[in-house]
């Protein structure tokens, strides 16, 4: 079964209350993936997703982590954190150290395949994903694919 870590992002699209095309759009596509192929891959997230669902600003928080009850979390090591400040240091991802560049060095480190995102800025960024392969590999891991909902469907 495939592994996907699920970033702050999906949950995001999943529970939002917003009515603009676009999150509407999101929302629709995400709870798709969730109602079809949840089953169909494990699904983790990290002590990082959980915090920044947590936080008292989040708007539905309750909602949010209930709606990641089910997934196994990934503490987040010393090891991911370094990581991720290599990851800023060459730029793949932006700093300071936190969200972006640990969301992706928790997948990378814990050999999740899959991170799902709607973040396209830096995270399911195909101008990006060659750089953070070639950093990756240099250091000896193979980072997740990152995709978004709609590209990531199982038969």
């Amino acid at each position: 079964m495939p592994t996907v870590y699920l970033e702050t992002s999906f949950v995001s699209a999943c529970i939002t209350d917003r009515t603009d095309a676009g999150s509407v759009y999101r929302r629709q596509v995400s709870l798709d993936w969730w109602a079809g192929q949840r089953r169909r891959h494990d699904v983790h997230v990290s002590d990082v997703v959980i915090a920044e669902l947590s936080h008292p600003a989040y708007p539905h928080r309750e909602v949010a982590l209930a709606f990641v009850e089910d997934a196994r979390v990934i503490p987040v090591t010393e090891e991911m954190a370094g990581l991720a400040e290599i990851l800023i240091r060459e730029r793949v991802m932006p700093g300071p150290l936190g969200g972006d560049a640990l969301h992706v060095a928790a997948a990378t480190i814990a050999r999740m395949e899959y991170l799902l995102s709607w973040n396209v800025r830096h995270l399911a960024n195909p101008n990006k994903l060659q750089h953070l392969g070639i950093v990756c590999l240099r250091l000896g891991f193979a980072p997740p694919c990152i995709v978004t909902p709609e590209n990531l469907w199982e038969t």
